[in-house]
């Protein structure tokens, strides 16, 4: 089996690592096309440069098909169907895949009604919110995707110490003349998943993205374990995180609360509420109008005199769509850390690891 380099990383042909990660997740229980839909947006979570959403995640979700953490078979239960939007129970189902159906969902109501609405509850994890955009742009429209977990709490409220929220994700993606838009965050300084990674590494965060439980900034990963626990600060930080609260509460509103099903229920084991709102300009001040004021938009930005230490200035997504060029070109790395994940439960389930590119 092919090991990292000795600088810590590896490369793998892109189709070879959705093969393997589909082979894997059809061995621990899912059906076909769940596999599928659940390892290519795996991997695009890496090309996209998403590591911690991205192929990290298999090795936890074949431990949760498993467990019955994450329900196999079957389809969403539809709670509430109504012009432009629709309400889905997700029953645990595979994120990737109930965000999938429910994009497709959207973008259809968006073409009848002007806009396109799914809300989930109870779906299971759902990987790179990124992931999702694309479908939505090759159709000429506009895509809202906002997440929580209801039943995990890492990020206090301003003015506060007791974590209530989590890092509560937003994914946004319209079309532009030379590149989409792409914007994929968190509402906090930091992802769970990001935490998660250093205090594995069992290193410093860079910078104090955390709090303690006195409310101290702190740049140990571990404090968010503590007892009492600490909390990761919301986007803005000590001095202005009250934005980044805000819109944490937003996203909260549009997830679980709306619904029907969030922070009142408590936990629910690995557990996501999801808001997929697809927005056509074709109903709005027309698809020409829309393309015209993007294109100059553009322009604008990308003309704008750039501070010292940028050459230019990008708009949101440039990075992360020429890092999936890259890497569909000369392979997808991934850490040692990742790789160890991969090669253990590629032998669990007796499936050869793909070879490393040179």
């Amino acid at each position: 089996m092919s090991q990292p380099s000795a600088h810590g990383a590896a490369r793998y042909r892109a189709d070879e690592l959705a093969a393997l990660a589909r082979a894997l997740l059809e061995r621990a229980g899912l059906p076909q096309d769940k596999a599928g839909d659940v390892a290519e947006v795996l991997v695009a979570g890496d090309l996209l440069g998403k590591s911690t959403h991205g192929l990290a995640l298999l090795p936890l979700y074949l431990r949760e098909i498993e467990s019955g953490g994450m329900t196999a078979a079957g389809e969403p239960e539809i709670l509430n169907d109504i012009g432009a939007c629709q309400t889905w129970d997700g029953r645990k189902l595979p994120g990737p895949w109930l965000a999938r159906r429910a994009t497709a969902e959207a973008i259809a109501r968006a073409r009848h009604f002007g806009l396109g609405a799914v809300a989930i509850q109870r779906s299971h994890h759902t990987a790179c919110l990124g992931a999702y955009l694309q479908p939505a742009i090759d159709a000429g429209c506009l895509m809202l995707l906002t997440l929580t977990d209801p039943g995990h709490s890492s990020v206090a409220p301003f003015g506060g110490v007791t974590p209530v929220l989590t890092s509560n994700p937003i994914a946004f993606g319209a079309p532009a003349p030379d590149a989409p838009i792409l914007i994929d965050m968190s509402t906090a300084l930091m992802t769970n998943g990001g935490v998660a990674a250093y205090r594995q590494r069992g290193e410093s965060l860079p910078h104090p993205f955390l709090m303690d439980a006195e409310g101290r900034p702190s740049t140990d990963p571990n404090v968010i374990a503590a007892d009492p626990p600490g909390s990761i600060l919301p986007l803005g930080g000590l001095e202005a995180g009250h934005k980044g609260f805000s819109i944490g509460l937003i996203v909260e509103l549009l997830t679980g609360c709306l619904a029907g099903r969030g922070r009142a229920e408590g936990g629910d084991g690995w557990s996501a509420a999801v808001f997929i709102l697809v927005m056509d300009p074709a109903a709005f001040g027309g698809t020409e109008n829309f393309n015209r004021q993007v294109k100059i938009l553009a322009e604008r930005c990308h003309a704008a005199q750039p501070r010292p230490g940028f050459d230019h200035v990008d708009l949101p997504g440039a990075h992360a769509l020429a890092r999936r060029e890259r890497q569909m070109r000369d392979g997808v790395q991934l850490s040692a850390g990742i790789v160890a994940g991969l090669t253990a439960s590629a032998a669990r389930f007796d499936q050869p690891m793909p070879a490393a590119i040179a």
